[in-house]
């Protein structure tokens, strides 16, 4: 345990040294840039080396306040970016703080800081990612083992059987603890038969288990409490299943949630009080943006309409339809209409791949989203946020209450035009697909921030760009 402990503080320090040099020849490079571009003036070296050594300590000194540099650290790489967003952007105004006071007569002048910033975000960023993918400096790997080897545990060997699901961790292997379903159990993985009251804690310090899972199908008087506390204290940590899930899987396993796990998790609570406040605000000011530059666009969609089977049909182009929004209310949703007028004549029905009922023009905007485009007017109003859970009809709102538990958790924020579910499960035509669109919906409720609706916003427009819609 003490050589894990040892290699860990090694593994950060490298970390710090190697990030302290990328920063600092960055901004070195940033202030060759803008000289050359003349945005900033040429300056003696001494007090170009004051202004790197400041940035540069800001930055590390930022980084290690929002936790990027904890040895323990269990976090997605989207969590790891919105730290670096937070830790650079704080130390925007450290630098400005410290320079002027400071070193008034050395500081920099015009767009370096700015400048050299952006750039070091966007290589510390590049940084973590290429540390964390190929597991440089022994980055973002932990070993861990599971408890449990029944039908609980077994959503892992089932949902994460690739590589690429495991970037995060060597998974040892599945630990049988009395009581699990072995019938609906591990079928592939390792099996690590052990006694858990007298060899588990010599099997996790021997073979340096950073974490424990926690998977057992029952847990009443099968848990070895006493040698999980002992772990605790040494460092190793002691994960449930569920938390694991979400952290590596970006969604919440719903079939496996259960009451008290909700009361006593983290989330499912809106902490940013600036964000509620500006909530309308900054949806206006987005739809008004967008609006700005699509308004061309939704106005030939609108012609493009019309000449199709407008005019003979004498339809709208628009299609309004009723939808479950905050805390289940009800609101008329407006989209460019993309099927024949007829589509529904024998009442509500799932969207399927290659429906029948999408026009030749409603493929084309509904691979680009720009069937979306007049929710704008919904935003106006207030009945959705940019970013949110997709609203669902009330006709399958009853049916999915019904069958999938927790769905009317999802109506706790506003609907929106992009969500977090879109960009993981692009579509859903079923219960089934519903159920899994919840997973990463009651993810997004769970987690909702600026930072997280910043990530969906720049995903989604690769969504748009590329076509990787409906």
């Amino acid at each position: 345990m003490a050589s894990n402990k040892k290699n860990q503080n090694k593994r950060s320090n490298v970390l710090v040294v190697t990030e302290a040099i990328l920063i600092a020849y960055v901004c070195y490079i940033a202030h060759f840039i803008m000289l050359q571009l003349g945005h900033t003036l040429p300056v003696e070296l001494e007090a170009l080396a004051v202004n790197i050594g400041v940035m540069t300590i800001v930055i590390l000194l930022c980084s290690l306040s929002v936790g990027l540099y904890e040895t323990k650290l269990r976090e997605t790489f989207r969590g790891i970016i919105r730290r670096i967003f937070v830790s650079v952007g704080l130390s925007y105004f450290v630098v400005e703080i410290v320079l002027e006071a400071l070193f008034s007569n050395m500081k920099i002048e015009g767009y370096f800081l700015p400048a050299s910033l952006c750039m070091v975000i966007i290589v510390l960023v590049l940084f973590r990612y290429f540390t964390n993918r190929l597991g440089l400096l022994g980055l973002g790997r932990v070993s861990i083992v599971v408890l449990g080897a029944g039908e609980r545990a077994s959503i892992i060997e089932r949902r994460m059987r690739r590589d690429v699901d495991r970037i995060g961790f060597d998974l040892l292997g599945f630990i049988p603890v009395p009581g699990d379903n072995r019938e609906e159990g591990i079928r592939n993985e390792k099996l690590i038969h052990l006694n858990i009251e007298q060899n588990l804690q010599q099997f996790v310090a021997e073979n340096d288990i950073e974490e424990v899972i926690i998977a057992c199908d029952q847990r009443r008087g099968t848990l070895p409490i006493d040698v999980l506390f002992d772990c605790r204290l040494r460092g190793v940590e002691v994960t449930d299943l569920l938390d694991f899930m979400e952290r590596e899987t970006g969604q919440i396993v719903v079939n496996l949630m259960y009451p008290s796990w909700v009361i006593y998790s983290n989330g499912f609570q809106t902490q940013n009080y600036l964000r509620d406040a500006l909530d309308y605000s900054i949806n206006a000011f987005l739809a008004t943006l967008v609006l700005f530059f699509a308004w061309p666009f939704m106005l030939l969609t609108a012609l493009i309409i019309y000449l199709d089977d407008g005019h003979r049909t004498k339809t709208s182009v628009f299609y309004k339809q009723e939808r479950v929004g905050l805390n289940g209310k009800l609101f008329k949703i407006v989209k460019f209409r993309s099927m024949r007028p007829d589509a529904e004549k024998d009442g509500a029905k799932w969207a399927s791949v290659n429906d029948n009922r999408v026009t030749r023009i409603g493929q084309f905007i509904r691979k680009y989203r720009i069937d979306e485009l007049p929710q704008l007017w919904n935003v106006f109003k207030g009945e959705m946020s940019f970013i949110g859970p997709r609203p669902e009809r009330p006709q399958f709102v009853e049916q999915l209450v019904r069958e999938i538990p927790y769905y009317n958790q999802r109506h706790n924020v506003k609907p929106g035009l992009a969500g977090w579910a879109q960009l993981n499960y692009p579509y859903g035509a079923s219960i089934e697909d519903s159920m899994e669109k919840l997973k990463f919906d009651l993810y997004y409720v769970k987690h909702q921030s600026l930072l997280l609706d910043m990530l969906i916003l720049i995903r989604t427009v690769e969504v748009v760009l590329f076509g990787k819609g409906r």
